[in-house]
């Protein structure tokens, strides 16, 4: 199929939007399936985008699924992403191959945390999206105010292009903007579109919608603002070639309404997805010229031209480990060898499939502007594979750091080899799980985003692998940090026998601002070759080193800016041994004398509850030591936005269950590390310790 009628998207939202739903009509309005399974169905099967028995039980989903679909003479490549924040990396590496999105908003709801979270993603990758104002037919919709949310909260500039006909119980069609019509969708489950007059009540309020919509493109556009300005009507192939450009351009935001339970207003949308999201063709892809200083090369979309493709999630299907990837450049066939930029390694690809959800569609090619699986081909999340003749890395995508950890075992021996494979797996297909072996204690520490997070890995295991676990409590990812400068000048010397050591380093140590892990730097000021350049790496590793342990409670420290800027050496007993044992006890020393405190992780939490729930909420929250940032109450539902230390959420979904009749619903993400008070510090440091004799 050519390129400009393809179209790569995604559909995003917070949780619980209807994003499943949407992709569950989106398939059955273009064929792909002949019967609609709701979210949360009673019969045991579930909606085909979530495949996993867990997402079926739980109603959410916890992996991205990629399917594909036609609609007039387009294909388009559709994944549906979690809206649940502890599987955000799923979202992240979706967005990091798509051209556009479908921000999905519920009516009621509008736009929640997780809305802002997934629009930053899309701002990340830069790309284009319009928004879909979901579940307009229930008690509490408010479409205008869901609109300038998106103005006040995610600073986009919204342009609302259908509008509803009646609202809440009253929903019956939309009323398309541009063609001045009445849109309703009738028949069994809403197949059959029909177009009429706009209904006489509502002629004045869509003229007037109409007028806004315009005014709005016509600050991007000159001939549309000369027109307007002058009173001209403005035709309706003008308007939608400056939406399309606009939107490409993340100018403005198109949005559409429509509920997708009741079957009204998709048909609309993907209509607009045709219409006003870019092609492959029409977006700027960059890849890294490795050859060439890792200078920035714009990728072709061109069948013709050199292979570039990004494998960007890996899943362990039935035929062995299944590769996503998307086509950047170039073609791909079955039995080609492709290069593994990351690994160098030539494989030949032995399968290549197209995804239907879990149903593979066997195909012999795939060109520039594909999103493809293949089997056979061993590699991690992120590495760019070309046809060998170039070396190009696609720039990776952003890893959010784990915050909350859980030592695990299999509960029989018998168990091990089976535990092993899974914690290899899950690491391998997920870049924020993460596995590390406690040496002192000789447990297995699994590390993740979340408590859901954890818990859905340690189902997976039970279930996929037939190993019972014994789980402990979790623990917080605490990190270290300093509050002041100090300087070092450290003599690393050991002589016994044969050839000795000799290190000599100086220079200080001061605090920088920790945002997460990544913020250590190290400054060379060395002149005159005090230290020669080949042991200058050897001091940074030893620095390094250093930092992944710290000396209050043994966690990482963060914030640390390092200055070398003297030492010296001798001619027979200096080596990088030397200077990198003399940089992990110069750095030791250091962060001891500089006044050592604890961080730990605040998570921005966002609680949902009737209104009448609305003090007890707030109490729940004050005595876990959460700061209330905002409140606000709308059609008898009040919204908590508070930070809150992760170190007292254990438990919380059980708590505001509870004291809201079940009611209650909360999402969480980490927001920064912030310092840990100072009594409670002590009792942290003091757990710490007495953990650490218990061990011995």
């Amino acid at each position: 199929m050519e390129l400009s009628k393809i179209r790569n998207i995604g559909i995003a939202a917070h949780i619980d939007s209807g994003k499943t739903t949407l992709s569950e009509r989106i398939l059955f309005y273009t064929g792909k399936i002949h019967k609609i399974v709701e979210v949360r169905s009673k019969t045991g099967d579930g909606p085909t985008m979530d495949s996993m028995d867990l997402e079926r039980e739980k109603g959410i989903t916890i992996q991205s699924a990629a399917t594909y679909a036609e609609w007039k003479d387009h294909s388009i490549n559709l994944i549906d992403t979690p809206g649940h924040i502890d599987f955000t990396v799923e979202v992240e590496r979706a967005l990091r191959v798509l051209d556009g999105a479908v921000l999905v908003l519920c009516g009621v709801g509008g736009v929640q945390s997780q809305s802002i979270t997934v629009d930053r993603q899309m701002k990340r990758y830069g790309v284009p999206r319009i928004a879909f104002i979901n579940k307009v037919d229930r008690s509490g919709a408010n479409p205008d105010r869901v609109v300038a949310q998106l103005e006040d909260k995610l600073y986009h500039k919204p342009v609302l292009i259908t509008m509803p006909i009646g609202i809440e119980d009253n929903f019956e069609g939309v009323v398309d903007l541009i063609e001045m019509k009445a849109i309703y969708y009738r028949g069994d489950q809403g197949v059959e579109i029909v177009e009429e007059e706009i209904p006489a009540h509502l002629v004045d309020e869509a003229k007037k919608r109409r007028d806004i919509m315009v005014e709005r493109l016509a600050d991007h556009n000159d001939e549309l603002a000369e027109k307007f300005l002058e009173g001209e009507e403005c035709s309706n192939e003008e308007i939608k070639a400056a939406i399309k450009e606009q939107t490409t351009n993340m100018h403005i935001t198109p949005v559409l309404v429509g509920t997708a339970k009741m079957n009204k207003g998709i048909q609309t949308l993907l209509d607009a997805v045709i219409d006003y999201l870019p092609n492959p063709g029409e977006v700027k892809n960059e890849a890294l010229d490795l050859d060439n200083n890792e200078e920035r090369v714009e990728l072709v979309n061109d069948d013709s031209k050199s292979l570039v493709a990004l494998a960007f999630k890996l899943e362990d299907g039935r035929y062995g480990q299944l590769t996503y990837m998307r086509i950047y450049q170039g073609t791909i066939k079955k039995g080609d060898f492709i290069t593994n930029i990351a690994t160098k390694k030539r494989i030949k690809i032995p399968r290549l499939v197209r995804m239907h959800a879990s149903d593979m569609h066997e195909i012999d090619e795939a060109k520039a502007g594909d999103i493809v699986a293949m089997f056979g081909v061993d590699c991690s999340s992120g590495d760019t594979f070309t046809n060998g003749d170039l070396n190009y890395s696609m720039t990776s995508m952003f890893v959010a750091s784990p915050v909350i950890e859980l030592s695990v075992q299999p509960k029989e021996k018998s168990g091990q080899v089976n535990f092993s494979k899974a914690m290899n797996r899950f690491q391998k297909e997920d870049p924020t799980f993460r596995i590390y072996r406690d040496d002192e204690s000789g447990e297995t520490i699994m590390c993740g985003m979340g408590e859901l997070h954890l818990e859905v890995y340690i189902e997976r295991i039970r279930r996929e692998y037939n190993c019972e676990v014994i789980v402990g409590q979790p623990k917080v990812a605490y990190r270290e940090a300093i509050t002041q400068t100090i300087e070092f000048d450290h003599t690393h010397k050991k002589q016994s026998g044969g050839s000795g050591q000799y290190a000599r380093i100086a220079g200080f140590i001061e605090p920088m601002e920790a945002t997460g892990d990544s913020t250590y730097e190290f400054i060379n000021k060395i002149v005159g070759g005090v230290i020669p350049k080949e042991y200058i790496p050897a001091v940074d590793k030893g620095f390094k080193a250093q930092l992944a342990e710290g000396v209050l409670i043994g966690q990482p420290i963060v914030g640390i800016k390092a200055h070398l800027n003297d030492g010296a050496t001798h001619a027979v007993d200096s080596s990088d041994m030397a200077f990198q044992l003399a940089g992990r006890q110069a750095m030791k020393k250091s962060i001891a004398q500089a006044k050592p405190i604890v961080l730990e992780p605040i998570m921005k939490l966002e609680v949902s509850a009737p209104e009448e729930f609305q003090g007890v909420v707030i109490g729940q929250l004050n005595q876990r030591r959460g700061i209330i940032q905002n409140t606000q109450v709308e059609t008898g539902y009040v919204t908590v936005e508070a930070e809150v230390p992760l170190k007292e959420m254990f438990g919380y979904s059980s708590d505001i269950r509870s004291v809201t009749q079940g009611k209650g619903e909360f999402t969480m993400e980490f927001e920064k590390y912030i310092q840990v008070p100072k009594g409670i510090q002590e009792d942290i440091i003091k757990d710490y310790q007495e953990a650490l004799k218990e061990k011995k």
